[in-house]
């Protein structure tokens, strides 16, 4: 079932997770339309329904790690709103997502291929930096390989009109690296989430009862899923491109959680 998940392009990260649902997956595409056809396919494929999960609000996206700690503590970096690539510019998105190339002058080598300037393509890269497009330009460090593989993602469900209160609050507490909302579904109540890396379980639940208490959410009920299994890690692919006919001018990319148990 997992391969069969982990085979789909849409499908950058992929994991077995400790609960009654228990494989958990993000599904992204350059739309909410390509992200439901997408579901739809993985569901004919395997035969199981899947909750699906969109991301609302990001708190905090920042995975951050200090290999001297027991956990992440992850800089704080508030995720913020971010303006949309427009269509002219989803040729250099493509390239971005796909990392830079190997090379001398890598940002030279995007120009040429989009028939640009190299100024014409920094400069473009900087607007998205400023505006919050692209969070940062660096190295994707695999933390398993590097130790951190004690990760456990913690759940509650928050009444809507406190929720994003209680979220920002989970993205200031040292330790938490992922806090975002995301919508219901039937039979899974939980609309806060947040992610803590760690080496060890003990460091990881400390982190979680610390947070808990910090952020006031010691009354909502929640849930820990250690994550156990890693089947798929790749960077998301939204920027693939699409026949003229079906591309949209400017769009915001869909990220949806989905779940199968």
């Amino acid at each position: 079932m997992a391969a069969v998940v982990s085979s789909h392009p849409g499908v950058n990260h992929n994991y077995q997770r400790e609960h009654h649902y228990n494989l958990w997956f993000v599904m992204t595409g350059q739309d909410d339309a390509a992200v439901r056809a997408a579901m739809r396919s993985l569901e004919d494929a395997t035969g199981l329904p899947a909750l699906q999960l969109r991301m609302q609000r990001a708190y905090r996206i920042d995975l951050g790690f200090d290999l001297r700690g027991s956990t992440a503590p992850a800089p704080m970096a508030a995720a913020r709103e971010a303006t949309p690539v427009q269509g002219a510019d989803r040729p250099l998105a493509a390239l971005l997502e796909d990392g830079l190339p190997l090379v001398p002058r890598p940002y030279d080598a995007w120009a040429q291929a989009l028939d640009r300037t190299p100024e014409s393509v920094l400069h473009t890269l900087q607007q998205w930096l400023d505006q919050g497009t692209v969070r940062r330009i660096g190295a994707i460090v695999r933390h398993h390989e590097l130790g951190f593989d004690a990760n456990a993602m913690t759940v509650f469900n928050i009444p809507e009109a406190q929720v994003d209160d209680c979220g920002e609050a989970l993205a200031r507490v040292t330790g938490v690296t992922l806090a975002y909302r995301r919508e219901r579904a039937e039979g899974w109540p939980y609309n806060l989430y947040c992610m803590v890396h760690g080496r060890d379980r003990a460091a990881v639940r400390d982190v979680i009862a610390r947070a808990i208490a910090d952020a006031g959410l010691g009354s909502f009920p929640h849930e820990v899923l250690f994550s156990c299994r890693r089947f798929k890690q790749t960077g998301p692919r939204r920027f693939r491109a699409l026949p003229e006919a079906a591309a949209p001018s400017a769009a915001t990319p869909e990220v949806l959680d989905a779940v199968a148990g």
